[in-house]
């Protein structure tokens, strides 16, 4: 394995109109009139292309964008990417898929127009696994994603090529949503903050309102955990749920003082590595030093929720195969890659199974709730083990031995898919040995939000995060 003094890291940080702004810090130079937002947009896509080659994070380019950028809002001339499983007029949406030939969407989709509503320039769209069914963005035929902390590695899935772009540099921030740890889990593994916000906080995804169970909420990744605060005031000024109490902008850390567990292991069992513990039980003393109080909880689960999950994942996969040709008249489900012939295949072999299966997944949030009595908040590790290398999760890799690969991976980011709470993945101040980022996750009570960015920004004002262009 590459050693971390022969690592390849890849940044796109240079004297230009972004310089090293976060987002929040780019509006105000735009603004201010120190930048104009068409030089910000032509040196974002200069960015992009200086790292694009070595990434693999984009799918569409759009060097000028095609709608025009929006002239106000509060991230107005802000450079991003939209997911390449989420329509953007005039551009095709290709979900990751070689199954089918994707064609232009002729309208954007409902979180796109709240995105825009914010006033930033879509520069694009980024790449994701087949369908968003992995948690590292590779492929059959065709290069992967990589990590730009160190290009052996995956950049993490299924939000991979956006978390990738933003840690490089390339943008401040970029669309990113989450089905099972879709915005987490590349936040952790490229050293960013991830917020998978409350079920119905935006507006609903297109996908998600369809199933059963609602399990995928859409958001951004970011450097900063103020730039995240920011695009949720935004996005909430374009549409509020009424059934939700209002989050407005937090701009910093509580002086109230939290009860918070934590768990080292998965609810399901999984043990988690010697680095990531380390990384939790870190976070731990530096909650405890600034005046929190952190206790040990258990958050006791289903023992069937891993399989039932499972099943759940397999029944999206095989309602693909069945509508595909929604997406593409030349849809061919044979085209469909080997992570999702096997969950169509497994659960194809169990589909009678699916009313116990949604009656014990709707029953989670129960177990959930009795966690976090006398609870703030609950940390965790975002994944089980740190960041694998390119082609340990890859789909060719045969089915049986992938998805026991998976399930020892993503152990704990489904539990706030089912139940819709919120959860945010924050870099630890610590790092593997071949110096990749590791994530720290906080999950919160329906609604709140806020909580969770208050204890992010206590967390980043204390330490700030590891930046790349420092290494």
């Amino acid at each position: 394995m590459t050693t971390f003094e022969e690592r390849t890291t890849v940044h796109a940080f240079r004297d230009d109109a972004l310089g090293e702004h976060d987002a929040v810090g780019l509006a105000e130079a735009i603004r201010r009139g120190e930048v104009g937002a068409s030089e910000v947009a032509r040196d974002a896509a200069a960015r992009v292309r200086a790292v694009e080659t070595r990434l693999n994070a984009v799918q569409v380019h759009i060097d000028v964008p095609a709608h025009g950028r929006g002239a106000d809002g509060a991230l107005a001339g802000v450079p991003t990417f939209v997911k390449d499983n989420t329509d953007y007029l005039g551009l095709p949406t290709g979900h990751g898929s070689a199954a089918f030939a994707p064609r232009a969407a002729r309208r954007h989709a409902p979180f796109v127009r709240q995105l825009l509503s914010s006033g930033v320039t879509v520069l694009g769209k980024t790449r994701l696994p087949e369908f968003g069914f992995s948690p590292t963005t590779e492929y059959e035929d065709s290069e992967p994603v990589r990590n730009p902390w160190h290009t052996d590695y995956s950049a993490g899935g299924s939000s991979g090529g956006s978390a990738a772009l933003v840690a490089a540099g390339a943008v401040p921030i970029a669309h990113a949503n989450d089905g099972g740890g879709s915005i987490r889990i590349p936040a952790a593994c490229c050293g960013l903050v991830g917020l998978k916000p409350t079920r119905g906080r935006v507006v609903a995804n297109a996908q998600g309102r369809q199933l059963p169970i609602d399990i995928v909420t859409d958001g951004i990744v970011s450097r900063s955990v103020r730039d995240t605060a920011a695009f949720l005031a935004a996005a909430e000024t374009h549409w509020r749920n009424p059934r939700l109490p209002p989050l407005g902008l937090v701009e910093g850390p509580a002086e109230r003082r939290l009860r918070i567990g934590f768990l080292l292991d998965s609810p399901n069992g999984v043990r988690s590595d010697a680095a990531t513990r380390a990384a939790v039980t870190e976070t731990v003393a530096t909650l405890e030093r600034l005046g929190h109080t952190v206790e040990p909880v258990e958050l006791a689960i289903d023992p069937r929720f891993t399989g039932d999950f499972l099943t759940y994942w397999g029944m999206l996969s095989f309602l693909i195969g069945v509508t595909g040709r929604t997406l593409g008249a030349d849809f061919d489900r044979r085209r469909m890659d080997g992570l999702s012939r096997g969950l169509r295949e497994a659960y194809l072999k169990n589909w009678q199974r699916t009313p116990g299966v949604l009656r014990r997944l709707k029953r989670t949030r129960e177990a959930y709730a009795t966690a976090f009595r006398g609870l703030d908040l609950v940390l965790s590790p975002v994944l089980a083990h740190t960041t694998p290398p390119i082609g340990h999760l890859d789909p060719t890799v045969p089915y049986p031995a992938l998805i026991e690969r998976i399930l020892a991976y993503v152990a704990f980011t489904p539990v706030n898919n089912v139940v819709g709470t919120p959860s945010i993945s924050v870099p630890a101040a610590s790092a593997t040995e071949d110096g990749l980022p590791i994530g720290v996750m906080f999950s919160g009570r329906p609604g709140d939000e806020r909580t969770l960015l208050e204890v992010a920004f206590a967390l980043e004002a204390d330490r700030p995060f590891r930046r790349i262009q420092d290494l």
